[in-house]
């Protein structure tokens, strides 16, 4: 395995190959297969997945299995629901600053929307309920001005 981050990167797929050759034999080297994926992205970080499959005689499916692969798609889809939620709290803190305040000017639209999700939530309730000033409770874009100053 160590040998997968030490030889040259045209000896890369000639080691893949003979630990899985020894995989079919030893159910230890069959454990270890799972981390050819993992090491092969941490030495090749410039290369794409289907470029280190290759390289390694992998497959995708090979690739995906490994926990490197899951823990890296887990990240981003937690990353694109955040964004998500982020997207549809600011299109309802819109609707209710539009009807409370009165059509917004495209600058503090765009302020609102680039909100991290926590000051959409706390613009939408009021920071801690009792310290903040929910936007139900503007009475007009004056106080979402001075509000969007003090918290964006």
């Amino acid at each position: 395995m160590l040998s997968l981050l030490l030889e040259p990167e045209s000896q890369v797929r000639r080691i893949s190959d003979a630990l899985h050759e020894q995989a079919c034999t030893d159910p230890v080297a069959a454990e270890v297969l799972q981390l050819i994926p993992t090491l092969l992205v941490t030495r090749f970080r410039n290369k794409t997945i289907l470029e280190i499959c290759a390289m390694g005689g992998l497959t995708l499916e090979d690739f995906s299995q490994s926990k490197a692969y899951q823990e890296i798609f887990g990240l981003g889809e937690a990353r694109e629901e955040a964004r998500g939620e982020a997207r549809e709290a600011a299109k309802v803190a819109l609707r209710q600053l539009n009807c409370r305040c009165g059509p917004l000017s495209e600058a503090t639209t765009a302020r609102i929307q680039a909100l991290p999700l926590e000051q959409l939530e706390d613009l939408a309730v009021g920071a801690a309920f009792s310290e903040g000033v929910a936007l139900l409770d503007f009475n007009g874009p004056d106080e979402l001005t001075t509000w969007l100053a003090a918290n964006a």
